[in-house]
């Protein structure tokens, strides 16, 4: 496992006024996309014109999400050390780095070797040497206590396996008041139970074999759970979830936003989301919460 050995670094002036938005990140992840061809499928940015606006709003506010938590509010004057476990592509670690945060990425995902080239593209805008990856098992190898402040687990919590072996880990390489950021799909959302269900059944938990580690790895099958699920869990493993970081996204689908502006839609849903009942609890499609070790 890694050891994080960057140096805190304090923040300026200077470095608010460089600091790079999620909206010009956005344009340049798209010019990325006409390079980079096999990323296409994933993002599907370059897809059907008509989701475009759909799947925009959704992806900056996930990232905006981290950079409340992890660039402006900030307030401790000094850098984090963060670690991105399962940062796939490596998107958001690409961004901390444009804005001067070091990050340390682990993934078991197929298109590891893709992190290379991307690297090569963004050194043209900020400090890539900032964002490291390794291709390894959570499970494996742990990282020195208390080693980070922030654990980032992006479209990847309902992935652990044993679920509460990775609420352990998280706990134990937490320094005091660590946080656990979780960017994840509401498992309460209705349509996306129905979608899985038809999908995978009730085997929410299965066995794949690894070609690169050479063994098999317990893994969740879109084994996604409710805030409430996710709660218990957290609580259970010595965490809590702060009400004010609970934030659910993307409540209109594709078709609504052929009626109306992606700016209008967004402003909505933003309201839609600070007020508790059915309609944010069962039928948003994405869940991002914070938990903090105690």
């Amino acid at each position: 496992m890694f050891t994080f050995g960057v140096p805190y670094r304090r923040y300026s002036f200077y470095t608010f006024l460089l600091m790079m938005q999620p909206e010009q990140f956005f344009e340049l992840m798209i010019k990325e996309l006409e390079v980079h061809s096999e990323m296409q499928p994933y993002y599907k940015f370059l897809g059907k014109p008509s989701s475009w606006h759909f799947r925009r709003n959704y992806f900056l506010e996930r990232l905006r999400y981290i950079q409340k938590h992890l660039v402006t509010g900030n307030t401790t004057g000094r850098i984090p050390a963060i670690w991105d476990c399962g940062c796939g592509y490596g998107t958001t670690c690409l961004f901390l780095a444009m804005n001067g945060i070091a990050t340390y990425g682990t993934t078991l995902e197929f298109y590891f070797e893709t992190v290379k080239k991307r690297k090569e593209y963004w050194s043209r805008f900020g400090d890539t040497s900032l964002f490291n990856c390794t291709y390894e098992n959570l499970f494996d190898q742990e990282p020195q206590p208390e080693s980070f402040d922030w654990v980032i687990v992006q479209d990847t919590l309902h992935h652990l396996e044993p679920i509460n072996d990775a609420l352990r880990i998280f706990h134990s390489a937490l320094r005091p008041g660590g946080k656990v950021l979780s960017i994840e799909e509401n498992g309460s959302n209705v349509i996306q139970r129905l979608k899985l269900y038809k999908y995978r059944g009730n085997k929410r938990i299965i066995t794949m074999y690894d070609e690169k580690l050479k063994k098999d790895i317990l893994l969740g099958n879109e084994n996604i759970r409710s805030l409430k699920l996710w709660k218990t869990l957290f609580e259970n493993n010595g965490f809590h979830i702060p009400k004010e970081d609970i934030r659910y996204v993307r409540f209109y689908l594709p078709v609504h936003y052929k009626l109306s502006s992606p700016d209008e839609l967004l402003m909505k849903e933003r309201k839609i989301q600070t007020t508790p009942g059915i309609r944010r609890e069962y039928f948003f499609f994405g869940l991002n919460f914070v938990a903090v070790k105690n």
